[in-house]
């Protein structure tokens, strides 16, 4: 099997490795000069500097020669883009579409506020895709330590060649049919993060994100049970398995912009400093909208996005959240 990874950051890259434990993978980056340092070192300096590249993963800068030979029957195409990357990346694939495509970006467009599925289905409606999403952090997939993904699409040949790809080493990936939920869970995991890095840096307690994780799941699960996703979902791997990670471990880029803002430094020196992508900061704002639409009430959601474009302070927006007015669990 061809393995065709586009995007050589440190998903990208951790995922690339990973196919290529089992098949040829082939990673593709933008710039030349990124091509060329990772081909020479064998490892992604920029972005994963810790991981060596297997012999089966080749690095390119040349689009055609990524997809060279690729073909329906055993290739696979995986977006490692940002949600903003998705649809330029789309727009650079051949037509036809050269085998089945597989995203692995969590969030909402900016200005649309469209889930990543409805980006593909808008941009590239031909297309044979999945998401593929889970509790993962890039460091630990590259270093072969275990992980739990979904994959999440109504096309078998999808689902099955994502399965091929992934599912070996220390690697187990579960079947879904709940686009919709997977996604939005994604989605607001990165969100939450932002409120969990708020709590932890304000320094107020296990017990407080403890029920801020819990919330975050109950008002997650609202917002995609409005969006025609399975409440069940929301239970799995993509939903209460992604939220835990990303809102307690110490390598959740969202989390770290949380502790960051409690401690004062300003939103923009923050996404700064961490020399990545923070899905969470962009996608606040979409969220809240969709909500506002629907009728969904989304309080964490909309606290973190009155901290991020400066409306109220960290601790404020706590109080905000602690003053609302009592209610049933599961309302």
């Amino acid at each position: 099997m061809i393995v065709v990874v586009l995007g050589a950051g440190a998903w990208g890259t951790a995922v690339a490795a990973h196919a290529a434990r089992r098949h040829a993978v082939r990673l593709w980056t933008r710039s030349a000069e990124h091509a060329e340092a990772m081909r020479g070192a064998r490892r992604n300096a920029r972005y994963l500097p810790d991981t060596d590249l297997p012999p089966a993963l080749s690095v390119t800068s040349d689009l055609a020669e990524a997809l060279a030979g690729v073909s329906p029957h055993d290739g696979l195409v995986v977006i490692a883009a940002p949600v903003a990357g998705l649809a330029p990346v789309l727009d650079m694939l051949p037509d036809p579409l050269p085998a089945p495509v597989v995203w692995l970006c969590k969030g909402l467009s900016r200005d649309a506020g469209l889930l990543p599925h409805e980006i593909v289905r808008a941009r590239r409606p031909d297309a044979v895709g999945a998401v593929l999403s889970g509790p993962s952090f890039a460091q630990e997939v590259a270093a072969g330590l275990p992980v739990a993904l979904t994959v999440a699409t109504t096309s078998e040949a999808a689902g099955a060649g994502t399965v091929q790809a992934f599912h070996h080493g220390a690697a187990r990936i579960y079947r879904s049919d709940d686009v919709v939920g997977v996604e939005i869970g994604g989605a607001l995991k990165n969100v939450m993060a932002i409120a969990a890095g708020i709590c932890d840096g304000l320094g107020l307690g296990h017990n407080a994100r403890a029920a801020l994780i819990t919330r975050g799941l109950a008002e997650t699960s609202r917002y995609g049970v409005a969006q025609g996703a399975r409440a069940d979902t929301f239970m799995g791997l993509t939903g209460l398995g992604d939220l835990v990670l990303t809102c307690t471990g110490d390598l959740s880029r969202n989390r770290r912009v949380g502790l960051a803002l409690a401690a004062g430094t300003p939103l923009d020196q923050a996404v700064r400093a961490l020399g990545h992508v923070a899905e969470g900061v962009a996608c606040a704002r979409a969220v809240l909208r969709r909500a506002e639409s629907l009728g969904v009430d989304v309080p964490i959601v909309a606290a973190v996005n009155a901290v991020l474009e400066g409306r109220i302070t960290p601790r404020d927006a706590v109080l905000a959240l602690l003053s609302r007015e009592p209610r049933r669990e599961r309302d």
